[in-house]
């Protein structure tokens, strides 16, 4: 989630000859695709092909990437670093290889590593021996979401997995309904719809945008609030890799829609969608993205 499983669709293996060369000795952080595998970037593929060392969260998931790509391990060590042996010495033999002066690439089962996935002791153990830590940055299920959700992109926060309890979950909540930024958080399909009804409770007019299987063949994107998401029948029997967006509270004493309307006055009277949304939001108090935004749903009327 960043762990989106790899998909299945196979490109077209990059000649060797034109990848780049080895590259600086160090750690490097290699986001890999969370859906379609064409995702994955040229330097991933370069540092893949030339690192004297691989590490991964799932060696299988890896070995299937470089398989799709046709990049052979040729004889090279592929290490295992996931959550049930980072505290257990699963970051001995990559700190090894880093001080002998190894380049490292290290893969997320999906993803960007470190993005809800293992990698934080690893980069900081790293850091601490005096190795260089790099970033190969690519897929993130968080910026995809936030890419497609259509809420505000000025200001935001990745909270994780919400708690898997009521009570827990709705501490949570109360946490973050009050951020003035739009709250990102990865959600198992299992737990969507008791979600949605734990944040009913709190606001249910609160905007929400679901996002199911991103990058992948059967991806799908739910918008409205909390209350009609909760009704959707979509939600029911939800599979797949969920991730859950919460828009900020809208100021009070101005709705959206009014500000909609408001917007399409000012339009009329001259002033540009651009120039009327600044001026509503100064004046409503409400964020001017987010003005902007819903004039354009509305298409400036």
């Amino acid at each position: 989630m960043d762990r989106h499983a790899g998909g299945e669709d196979r490109a077209e293996p990059v000649p060797l000859s034109v990848l780049a060369e080895r590259a600086a000795p160090g750690l490097y952080l290699v986001s890999t695709p969370i859906g379609a595998a064409r995702d994955i970037t040229l330097r991933a593929l370069d540092l893949m092909n030339t690192a004297d060392v691989l590490a991964a969260e799932d060696t299988r998931t890896l070995r299937h990437l470089l398989s799709i790509h046709g990049i052979p391990l040729r004889g090279r060590r592929l290490l295992a670093y996931h959550q049930h042996n980072e505290t257990s010495g699963g970051d001995t033999p990559i700190l090894a290889a880093l001080a002998g002066g190894a380049v490292v690439a290290y893969a997320s089962e999906a993803g960007t590593p470190l993005v809800s996935d293992p990698g934080f002791r690893l980069a900081r153990g790293a850091i601490a021996q005096g190795a260089q830590v790099f970033a190969a940055p690519g897929a993130s299920a968080v910026l995809a979401a936030l890419a497609v959700s259509g809420l505000p992109s000025d200001r935001f926060l990745f909270a994780g997995f919400p708690p898997a309890t009521d009570a827990a979950r709705n501490r949570w909540l109360d946490g973050v309904l009050g951020i003035d930024a739009t709250v990102i958080a990865f959600e198992s399909p299992r737990r969507v719809k008791e979600f949605l009804r734990n944040l009913c409770e709190k606001d249910g007019e609160r905007g929400i945008v679901i996002c199911r299987e991103l990058t992948k063949r059967f991806e799908e994107v739910l918008r409205g609030t909390a209350a009609e998401l909760a009704r959707d029948l979509r939600i029911e029997g939800m599979k797949g890799e969920v991730v859950v967006l919460i828009d900020r509270k809208v100021a009070e004493g101005t709705s959206m829609e009014e500000a909609r309307k408001m917007v399409a006055a000012a339009m009329k009277g001259g002033l540009s969608m651009r120039d009327a949304a600044q001026a509503v939001a100064e004046a409503s108090g409400l964020p001017r993205r987010a003005v902007y935004q819903a004039a354009l749903a509305g298409g400036g009327e």
